[in-house]
């Protein structure tokens, strides 16, 4: 399988190329094209969150700490003393980075449902979700945000099913089929329930009708 370094290079490429191409079509505005080629570049490498000692698990749960940080603070400020608002604080931090990363190292195995398209577009909807109602981006860059995380998520998938072929050695190796899948075939409960969660996220969801409209204006930029 691809490394860390190379699961992020040639994310963040993609990222970059996205972003600019959306930028030079008035798609989306440069400060929105930044977000795109970072989300791109995370998304590429998200689905190694199941590798217990890898540096992508350790990246991403001091990200999502820090971005629970970050809520905390916006929804306690101005309710709370400043030194429960510390407390709460730093509580979030060491809960999110290091006591729910533990737990999802003990529930998960690498190259299980989190590498998985299921897995990918739970991501993806989740990330609009965030954007939209959190954040307060419009449907359209929502959607945007959303499809980058599974665009840099999709490279890996591909990265690891290429680094599976042994071009030297005329061969096809046993991890081969295990990254680009559509689904958890041996984990059919934890399949479901994340398309529960996908299916329950739909509330939150940024409108479709913008969704659609990105679709229209991408195929005609195409043509």
């Amino acid at each position: 399988m691809a490394d860390f370094r190379t699961h992020l290079s040639v994310a963040a490429s993609g990222g970059v190329l996205l972003a600019f191409g959306g930028w030079q079509a008035s798609l989306w505005s440069p400060s929105e094209a930044l977000s795109v080629a970072m989300l791109t570049a995370f998304g590429g490498i998200l689905p190694d969150i199941d590798s217990d000692n890898s540096h992508a698990i350790r990246l991403i749960f001091t990200l999502s700490a820090v971005l629970a940080v970050v809520v905390g603070a916006l929804a306690l400020h101005g309710q709370v003393t400043p030194g429960v608002l510390l407390a709460a604080c730093a509580g979030l931090y060491v809960g999110v980075r290091y006591a729910l990363s533990e737990v999802f190292k003990r529930f998960t195995v690498h190259r299980g449902i989190w590498h998985s398209l299921l897995a990918m577009a739970l991501c993806g909807l989740g990330g609009s979700a965030l954007s939209y109602q959190l954040l307060a981006q419009s449907a359209g860059i929502a959607w945007v945000q959303g499809l980058a995380l599974v665009f840099g998520s999709l490279i890996h998938l591909l990265l690891d099913e290429i680094y599976s072929v042994d071009l030297d050695g005329a061969r096809i190796k046993r991890s081969f089929g295990t990254a680009f899948k559509l689904f958890a075939y041996r984990e059919p409960l934890n399949s479901l329930l994340l398309l529960a969660l996908a299916v329950g996220l739909a509330p939150w969801l940024p409108p479709w009708s913008a969704l659609l409209d990105l679709v229209a204006q991408s195929s005609r930029l195409w043509r």
